[in-house]
């Protein structure tokens, strides 16, 4: 029996999928249930499990656009599995790999080309200005570099010299595309712009010193930052609900619920998960969330439904090593905090210079609909929250906020 296997669908809005990747090969004996491939929607990539056991065929080449309910590989049902079929393919196909490093003569000729084009005292005099012979025209008999054409000669930064010069050529993938898509959007169609403020983190440094192996021991989670900026920011949202609103058309839609996505890296790049309801969330339940989000997004099972709605974006570039940036807005949202990493800088406390951990904050908002008393005063009361987080989120009682 031939099973035609068609793409599913990974969301309502989704026509269309592209074949990222073919894990298996044409003619390959697969199992039920066993990845066949890796599909890209623009919002997610998702593996795609195979129907039935048999061989497969496959209908589709990696790169193409397949619009859901298409059919992208056979299976034949019938076919008994063959002894040792699975791994002869993946043999053959790591024995032709090494064969990629066959064109190395070509660096052999160019270095010859220059041998004894130049006079000594040229090449010397070439050598201090980084040039190579075989840049230049000689005047002297057969074409040969003179001392005097060493010395008239001036490097040019559009001259190659002998480097490597290569390029590749990759195709996006269509999550890459989809991602870029709405980024240009959105400074096409919004007026966005960024507040910045500091923040001095000293007082979150000592409360995590004094209760994250506590805190740890009891939740199985770290007590990372991500919980104390995402309280910080839907104390904030409920001050100045604007921020917390979207355009559609001609009308502001405000939401009385804050579902705060949150930008992490994953293996196909960069998404964006949502924590739902984090006004009910307590630090443990942040954390817990945070980790459960970020883990399915490193293994590739982050779900279309998991990157969906969002009232407010928090994306952390410090782990990257940034000290400062402009977030771009994450449609069709207001607004998007940035952090950045933590650095000891020299701070005046009254009337003193004392050197404290200082992280710098973005707020990139969009200016149609929020106004900047609302967007400076959204960033002020993150940095007052984040500044004074025993009275302002844990209601001066640190154990029973951190449920220890």
């Amino acid at each position: 029996m031939i099973l035609e296997m068609k793409v599913p669908s990974p969301g309502e809005s989704i026509k269309e999928v592209e074949i990222a990747t073919w894990l298996v090969q044409d003619g390959d004996y697969v199992e039920k249930d066993q990845a066949i491939a890796e599909v890209d929607s623009d919002k997610a990539t998702l593996e795609l499990p195979a129907e039935a056991s048999g061989i497969i065929t496959l209908k589709a080449e990696e790169g193409d656009a397949v619009a859901v309910g298409a059919v992208v590989c056979l299976i034949d049902t019938s076919a008994a599995k063959p002894e040792g079929a699975a791994e002869a393919p993946k043999a053959e196909k790591k024995e032709e790999a090494p064969k990629a490093e066959a064109p190395k003569p070509a660096v052999a000729e160019t270095k010859t080309y220059a041998t004894g084009t130049a006079s000594p005292a040229a090449k010397k005099i070439l050598a201090e200005k980084g040039m190579e012979a075989s840049s230049i025209s000689g005047t002297g008999k057969d074409g040969r570099v003179t001392k005097e054409d060493a010395v008239s000669a001036v490097p040019s930064m559009g001259t190659p010299t002998g480097g490597n010069r290569g390029s590749s050529t990759t195709k996006l993938s269509m999550l890459r595309r989809k991602v870029a898509e709405r980024l240009v959007e959105v400074k096409n169609t919004t007026a966005m712009l960024t507040t910045f403020n500091e923040v001095d983190m000293s007082p979150i440094f000592a409360l995590r010193d004094e209760h994250k192996e506590s805190f740890k021991s009891k939740h199985n989670v770290g007590l990372g930052f991500m919980s104390f900026f995402t309280l910080a920011v839907v104390r904030a949202l409920k001050m100045y609900p604007a921020v917390n609103s979207m355009m559609d058309g001609r009308e502001m839609i405000s939401y009385d619920f804050c579902d705060i996505s949150i930008a992490v890296s994953g293996p196909k790049g960069l998404m964006v998960p949502v924590i739902r309801n984090a006004e009910n969330l307590s630090f443990r339940g942040v954390e817990s969330e945070v980790k459960r989000l970020a883990l399915r997004a490193r293994d590739g099972q982050i779900t279309v439904d998991e990157m969906t709605g969002g009232t407010f974006t928090i994306t952390n570039g410090g782990v990257f090593g940034s000290m400062l940036s402009t977030p771009i807005i994450n449609p069709p949202q207001s607004g998007i905090l940035g952090m950045h990493n933590i650095v000891e800088r020299p701070v005046a406390i009254n009337g003193k210079v004392e050197i404290r951990p200082i992280m710098y904050v973005a707020l990139s908002y969009d200016h149609r609909i929020i106004d900047g008393k609302e967007s400076v005063g959204f960033l002020v009361a993150v940095k007052e929250a984040l500044e004074n987080p025993t009275e302002l989120l844990m209601n001066n009682d640190v154990r029973k906020a951190l449920e220890l």
